[in-house]
């Protein structure tokens, strides 16, 4: 681990999109990535909010972005943001990676489907 608990820097992300959705065909707006273990799940404003849900049913305590150009990680025990050190690569999804993503998958009215 880190200086900081609940960050190891030595692991890797779980994938290129949330685990949770790609699992069982849904779709996210905004990924973010569990900083101890490497899980990618969907933000809290996507429809299932699978980041949180990891968070709470591990006890993993801190995310981060996993969306490119963002840098910022996230304290569930402080409910504040903060920096961080850098991360196993890749920090985000790829570039051609859509936002909501994955394409194919989005419904026209994904707005409304949005927490």
């Amino acid at each position: 681990m880190d200086k900081v608990q609940g960050i190891d820097v030595s692991v890797p992300p779980s994938g290129t999109g949330c685990a949770e959705c790609e699992a069982s065909g849904g779709w996210w707006l905004h990924l973010r990535r569990c900083a101890q273990c490497g899980h990618v799940g969907c933000c809290d404003t996507s429809p299932s909010q699978h980041a949180t849900a990891h968070a709470r049913a591990t006890g993993h305590p801190v995310l981060s972005s996993f969306e490119p150009g963002e840098d910022w990680f996230w304290s569930y025990a402080t409910s504040s943001f903060f920096e961080g050190p850098a991360l196993f690569p890749p920090t985000h999804h790829p570039l051609e990676q859509t936002v909501p993503g994955p394409a194919p998958r989005v419904p026209e009215d994904w707005e409304d489907h949005l927490h």
